[in-house]
């Protein structure tokens, strides 16, 4: 699955697709999982959406531990080696699970955003995946900005209310106007079907637009060699106040994090 191209592509362009990455079976397992999350939310769980959305966006993060679905694909598919090929790391650490459901007829856009800024990790290797469960049309799949993980980090902000809560206002550059100005980006996004997976920088803008149909997802975050601990004077997102006792730069070796993959 993983060809010289597609790997050139990753490091070039900062997001790929690859068609067909998981089973049928291993689709069916996260979509139960999905479904354990949905009707048990974690403490971590959030709606962002608003009251007078027709539908509801859900997320939730750090379920890998009291999911079992998702430990078992996590750890028995093959999402961290293709994870490892892509980032060029001799292991894969992972990071955390993110769940992303977006109800039939929810108006509640993702803003265009880069991930990484709103973690406690540095380093260059670092990707993510993103599998849907369902059919995604172009309307509501994740678009990126090819190129935009090279630089610079960008100001994080609040998702409805465009709220600084991370870094203080004016200490990092703040996101272009890409919806302002779209032909001057070169814009990447694929319609998929369930089997199919993009995997993306953590560095790499990206945003999706509301869903008229049903919008299940799963997303892991991964971490490569270079990875380090990079300890933040506020909540990130999200949070891991057990490593508080993590020093800065320290690799991030942790049974929150485990192994998940080694190269041969």
């Amino acid at each position: 699955m993983v060809s010289v191209e597609l790997v050139e592509a990753f490091r070039r362009e900062g997001a790929v697709c690859v068609r067909g990455a998981f089973s049928d079976d291993e689709v069916a397992l996260v979509a139960r999982g999905i479904d354990r999350n949905l009707a048990e939310p974690s403490e971590l769980a959030l709606v962002a959406s608003r009251a007078d959305d027709p539908g509801r966006f859900f997320e939730d993060f750090r379920g890998w531990q009291r999911i079992p679905e998702f430990e078992e694909f996590i750890r028995a598919s093959g999402a961290a080696q293709i994870a490892g090929e892509l980032m060029g790391s001799q292991q894969v650490r992972l990071f955390h699970d993110h769940v992303l459901v977006k109800e039939p007829e929810t108006r509640q856009p993702t803003p265009w955003h880069q991930d990484q800024p709103y973690y406690n990790v540095d380093g260059r290797q670092v990707c993510s995946l993103w599998m849907p469960v369902d059919p995604v049309d172009r309307e509501s799949t994740v678009e990126f900005v090819a190129g935009s993980h090279l630089g610079p980090w960008l100001m994080p902000r609040t998702f409805m209310d465009a709220e600084a809560k991370w870094f203080p206002e004016g200490s990092l550059e703040e996101l272009p106007d890409i919806e302002g100005d779209r032909g001057q980006f070169e814009i990447l996004a694929w319609e998929l079907e369930p089997g199919d997976v993009v995997y993306f920088h953590m560095l790499t803008l990206h945003a999706a637009g509301g869903a008229t149909r049903r919008r299940r997802a799963l997303s892991v975050r991964f971490l490569g060699d270079d990875a380090t601990h990079a300890p933040r004077p506020w909540k990130t997102s999200p949070d891991f106040p057990e490593l508080a006792a993590l020093p800065a730069g320290a690799p991030m070796e942790h049974p929150l994090f485990p192994v998940l993959w080694k190269a041969s």
